[in-house]
């Protein structure tokens, strides 16, 4: 944990401020493995953090200022706390943002000073934003010596997001930055937040597969698909899709329009899938996990229709090279990634040969990695000043 990013951040406040730091902290990104636009209908997802992160070197002030130094733009921020004042535009307006939070919901604030960096790929839907957020409330946590309650955070981080930056997300994103397991999957209920840790099947590894597009349009898509799963939740007479059991749906599908029982059945099996996912992890049944991710895939492309040409093309070269167990679009969609769940020794090649085939077909880098389960948002250090 102690190399990269972390040595980076230490040894450049180190060098710009002339003191090493008092605190370093973490949040991860993450990839959602199964139970994609579910979030949003206070349904069931199954993220994992990943071993790619948001890291902060931080040293408390007493002026209650906070002044921010990203490494990533060779940027910095400064802004007061008694005075914050809504509009940034620019990447501080995420600290900003959950200090407003976090000030409202009665936390006292104490300033600091830091150095920031992300190797979370941004607008890729592995969550920056998010990571950046928990990232943010621990520098605060430690700074100010508040206690951390890990569901806590991740709303005010999320209503930080919403009504500070303008982004309309779920608690996802926020939730398995804060809760991470590593080793693990989480399966969050984004009703009542409540979760637990899920293993990955053994002798399996997660691949991430960069598209190398990034999303168009799609906070306009985004909204629109909200609305119709809300017009879906108004006609079965429930607060949410969550509320519809696919024997229901099936019973009533034809009195909806065809457009927005899509977006329902969509909403409805995927529910249903993530946790039937859940139990195939516990059990170690590798294959099952697959075919429901694969089945994921095709009800995102052809049900809720948020894939494009280049995710489809990365799941089907994926499907059709060895070791793949299953794969599917991740994220928002519209561009971005996608993940396979692939056999562990034949990982490597599996890259190899998916990256290779898909600049072949598309003339398109796209960066493939394995993804390693990391833990949420922590403190990896203190007291380094002393």
């Amino acid at each position: 944990m102690k190399g990269g990013l972390y040595q980076i951040v230490v040894t450049e406040f180190q060098t710009r401020l002339g003191a090493s730091p008092e605190y370093v902290v973490r949040a991860p990104g993450r990839v959602n493995l199964i139970g994609e636009h579910t979030d949003y209908n206070d349904g069931f997802v199954m993220p994992m953090a990943i071993d790619r992160a948001t890291w902060i070197a931080l040293r408390p002030r007493d002026d209650g200022k906070v002044r921010l130094t990203t490494l990533d733009l060779n940027e910095t921020a400064e802004f007061d706390l008694a005075r914050l004042q809504r509009g940034s535009k620019g990447w501080y307006a995420y600290p900003e943002g959950v200090a407003w939070a976090l000030q409202d919901a009665g936390f006292k604030l104490r300033g600091w000073e830091g150095i920031v960096s992300c190797d979370v790929p941004m607008g890729a839907g592995l969550s920056s934003s998010a990571s950046f957020e928990l990232a943010t409330a621990r520098a605060f946590a430690s700074a100010g010596g508040l206690n951390w309650d890990a569901a806590q955070m991740a709303i005010l981080c999320q209503k930080a997001e919403n009504n500070w930056v303008g982004v309309n997300c779920g608690i996802m994103d926020q939730m398995i930055s804060a809760v991470g397991r590593k080793g693990h999957a989480v399966l969050i209920d984004c009703r009542d937040l409540t979760n637990r840790a899920v293993p990955l099947p053994p002798d399996t590894s997660v691949v991430i597969m960069d598209t190398s597009t990034r999303r168009g349009l799609v906070d306009s898509a985004y909204n629109e698909r909200r609305a119709q799963c809300e017009a879906a939740a108004k006609f079965f007479g429930v607060a949410a899709l969550r509320d519809v059991g696919l024997d229901e749906f099936r019973a009533r599908a034809d009195q909806l329009d065809p457009v927005t029982r899509r977006r329902a059945r969509h909403v409805v099996s995927e529910n249903q899938r993530t946790l039937d996912a859940a139990r195939a992890m516990e059990t170690g049944e590798a294959g099952k996990l697959g075919q429901l991710i694969n089945a994921s895939h095709e009800s995102l492309r052809d049900d809720f229709e948020v894939t494009n040409s280049q995710l489809d093309q990365i799941v089907a070269i994926a499907r059709t090279t060895s070791g793949c167990l299953g794969a599917r679009m991740t994220g928002a969609g519209f561009g971005g990634c996608a993940l396979a769940l692939v056999r562990r020794p034949e990982a490597s090649a599996f890259i190899d040969e998916v990256a290779h085939r898909y600049n072949t077909a598309t003339e398109l880098v796209a960066p493939i990695y394995l993804s390693v389960p990391s833990n949420g948002a922590e403190v990896c250090a203190s007291d380094l000043a002393k």
